[in-house]
């Protein structure tokens, strides 16, 4: 008697081990469908109900908790089957003892196959893991099986494996009292017991087969400690702590009124650090080791790389020993704040100093991330060496890169060159000034094929070519003394466009083509900046006359 009022139990979040379920036996008719149906669906003729055996049927458990799933579900294995549907495998759950909450449930599904790569469900049922009590279910349950549902996994669930069924409940009564029987709540007298059970058996195979469901034997694990078995009950840790929730948090509010405002410690070590009296001490600055791989790893950066503070730092702090790379002027230009003139000097100081950079290199500073007339004009300067085979590779982005330059300089050349003319309106002579029916192909094509001839024979419209500067190209030689325009040293990149098209006929017709698309008006859906357009149309124009003055 002493041993029957010991409850030896362990709790669930103790144990660290997956679930386990051993899949038994499915005992049952299943009902054949209709014939109708079959009609409709000819390839139920190939499912496991008309066979004249044992289909090949396949359980899918899964746990759920809340009507979610906790887990992935998991299937037994393949097996043919001949006198009955008998798995007796033991399945492992991909969750553990202690993850289970409270209130989880495991599913069984019955799945039969239906055609290529379909299948069907046989029936479906849900049992909790844990009792009323909170203690983890032992020992072998026979479950109703719903047919032809999938089973439920929400609370109540509609697929319950343990429903009372009205008038024949003996099976039920039964088994609790079998449950007793295993808990030790009962005398146990072993001769008494083995025909108690075989008669248990049979009321319980009698009521399966007057009963019109289906029935999965489904065995729980047993856990034992020391050859003692033991029950899981299901504990939480910290589970009865209550914490309390508010709906609406004490939220206070701080005014700064330094936010977006210029930090004047960071603005003052930038002062200090790009100071000139820095410059004499960077001038010997020669990087150790590591330094010089950083040094190199920016370098290699790509021109869309944007740069730290730390390393525009070091950049600058290196900047002599760096003069002699040409790779790294792009990354030295972009340390420097253009808006500080003391840098903006010590910065045009070292590009003059700097090793002169490759041409492809030098389209990275006419884009919009340089500014500043000086760094422009110098990167006109390395184009001048590239020749006209290789300037058409990237004569299109060039033109694009007009977009970047000062408008209002643009503008002002044009008025200086050619005073009293407005660059708003075409004119009669100018390419841009067509018909309505006239598109902008065929206007290249014209002026392509003029040029064209140009080149050819040496004359245009029978007056002989001279190939002089772009100042007499585009102005006449009376007028030259009057007026002031780039040298080759200080040249923008529209002069340099102009210069380099009047002189070669490809560059020519290409430079017309892009220029004449910018030039035109768009659909009225298509945004246009009539800033961008109006400076394309001043560049036109300056090289429109530019070739009439060539050939004049």
């Amino acid at each position: 008697m002493e041993d029957m009022d010991k409850f030896c139990y362990v709790y669930s979040s103790s144990l660290e081990t997956r679930v386990q379920i051993k899949i038994g036996t499915l005992e049952g008719k299943r009902q054949k469908p209709e014939y109708d149906k079959l009609l409709s669906d000819p390839l139920l003729k190939f499912s496991g109900l008309y066979q004249d055996g044992f289909a090949d049927l396949m359980v899918v458990c899964q746990v759920f908790a809340d009507g979610r799933p906790l887990a992935l579900p998991v299937c037994t294995s393949y097996k043919a089957f001949t006198t009955r549907w008998n798995w007796n495998e033991w399945v492992t759950l991909p969750v553990m003892f202690s993850d289970l909450p409270r209130n989880a449930q495991l599913t069984f599904t019955v799945y039969d196959t239906l055609g290529p790569s379909k299948i069907q469900p046989v029936g479906g049922s849900t049992i909790s893991l844990f009792g009323k009590r909170g203690v983890f279910r032992q020992g072998m349950l026979d479950l109703r099986v719903w047919p032809n549902r999938e089973a439920d996994g929400n609370y109540p669930s509609a697929t319950p494996g343990k429903a009372r069924d009205h008038g024949k409940e003996q099976m039920q009564r039964l088994a609790k009292l079998t449950k007793k029987h295993r808990n030790g709540h009962m005398t146990k007298v072993d001769w008494l017991d083995r025909l108690t059970f075989r008669e248990i058996e049979m009321i319980n195979e009698q009521e399966k087969r007057n009963s019109d469901y289906m029935y999965l034997m489904v065995e729980f694990p047993s856990v034992e400690l020391d050859s003692i078995p033991m029950s899981v009950v299901f504990f939480e840790q910290d589970g009865d702590e209550v914490y309390q929730f508010r709906a609406h948090g004490d939220l206070v509010r701080v005014p700064d009124h330094e936010i977006l405002q210029e930090n004047l410690v960071e603005s003052k070590h930038h002062k200090l650090a790009r100071s000139l009296r820095s410059g004499v001490s960077d001038k010997d600055a020669k990087p150790n080791a590591s330094m010089r791989d950083v040094l190199n790893t920016i370098v290699a950066y790509p021109p869309t790389k944007q740069l730290t503070t730390e390393e525009q730092d070091l950049v600058w702090k290196f900047r002599f020993y760096l003069s002699n790379q040409k790779k790294a002027l792009t990354k030295f230009l972009k340390c420097v704040n253009w808006r500080l003139n003391g840098e903006v000097r010590q910065a045009l100081d070292m590009l003059q100093q700097w090793t002169p950079m490759d041409v492809e290199d030098a389209l990275e500073l006419l884009s919009s991330n340089f500014t500043h007339p000086a760094v422009r004009r110098y990167a006109v300067t390395r184009l001048k060496q590239a020749p006209d085979e290789d300037l058409l590779l990237y004569l299109l982005q060039l033109v694009q890169a007009l977009k970047y330059e000062n408008f209002t300089e643009i503008k002002e050349s044009y008025n200086t060159l050619f005073p009293g003319r407005d660059t708003s309106q075409p004119t009669q002579e100018d390419p841009t000034a067509k018909d309505d029916g006239e598109d902008v192909n065929s206007t290249v094509i014209k002026m392509a094929e003029d040029r064209n001839n140009c080149a050819d024979h040496g004359v245009y419209e029978g007056k002989q070519v001279r190939s002089n500067s772009l100042l007499e190209t585009v102005v006449p030689a009376e007028q030259t003394d009057s007026v002031h325009w780039e040298t080759d040293s200080n040249q923008d990149l529209a002069t340099f466009l102009i210069q380099r098209a009047c002189h070669n006929s490809t560059t020519n017709c290409y430079s017309l083509l892009y220029l004449l698309i910018e030039c035109e008006d768009q659909e009225p859906a298509v945004k246009q900046d009539s800033k961008v357009r109006d400076m394309y149309l001043t560049v036109m124009k300056t090289f429109s006359q530019g070739l009439k003055r060539r050939v004049a």
